[in-house]
């Protein structure tokens, strides 16, 4: 199984406070909390895709979170994955290290990155029965009002008709990007399936 999470941040301390405002009691109340979430779901041989800003930690304390959490983990890197940069981090605790990937998912194209990608590759690729070959994956902007201009733009794009090239009628433009942000599914890393069920309750609401 492979599953997708961004901006855990573990150590980041300001963030039970400001901005998310996570409502935890201290930074290792935090920490463990997410441990417990992630391994509640995830099993040995599982893939865990982690789409940036995992932990703000030194090299060492996240070399212990990372030993602890289950799953085959790979690291799409976020801008404050400063562990990346210590000696004193063990790289081998993630199968690669990417700033930007693209991988099939059960015959979806998923592309990956820690920033939202307004016109990601496979963008406009439908299936036969005109649903979406290709999902965009980020970050990033967690619950903030970015993340409400992002939702405008989405809503913006698929409500405006094109006429492609190849084709010879217009269509609506596809736009299928989902924010993984952890707080979203409680912590717990999810499946494709699940983040797009997710993102579509988001909408709704």
């Amino acid at each position: 199984m492979r599953y997708y999470i961004a901006d855990l941040h573990f150590f980041h301390e300001n963030l039970n406070t400001k901005m998310d405002k996570r409502g935890f009691g201290s930074v290792e109340e935090m920490n463990e909390y997410m441990i417990r979430q992630w391994n509640s779901r995830v099993r040995r041989n599982d893939d865990i895709v982690i789409l940036g800003d995992f932990s703000v930690g030194k090299g060492e304390e996240t070399n212990e979170i990372l030993k602890r959490l289950n799953g085959r983990k790979f690291l799409i890197e976020g801008n404050h994955d400063k562990f990346l940069n210590d000696r004193k981090f063990d790289t081998k605790l993630f199968h690669w290290i990417k700033p930007y990937e693209e991988l099939k998912d059960n015959k979806r194209k998923v592309v990956l990155s820690h920033y939202p990608i307004f016109c990601y590759n496979g963008q406009y690729r439908l299936d036969k029965e005109g649903n979406a070959k290709t999902y965009m994956l980020f970050g990033h902007v967690h619950g903030t009002f970015d993340d409400t201009l992002i939702g405008k733009f989405i809503d913006i794009t698929q409500n405006t008709s094109v006429t492609l090239a190849t084709e010879d009628t217009a269509r609506h433009i596809p736009c299928h990007m989902i924010n993984c942000f952890c707080m979203f599914s409680d912590y717990i890393p999810l499946t494709l399936d699940e983040w797009i069920e997710v993102d579509a309750k988001r909408c709704r609401s």
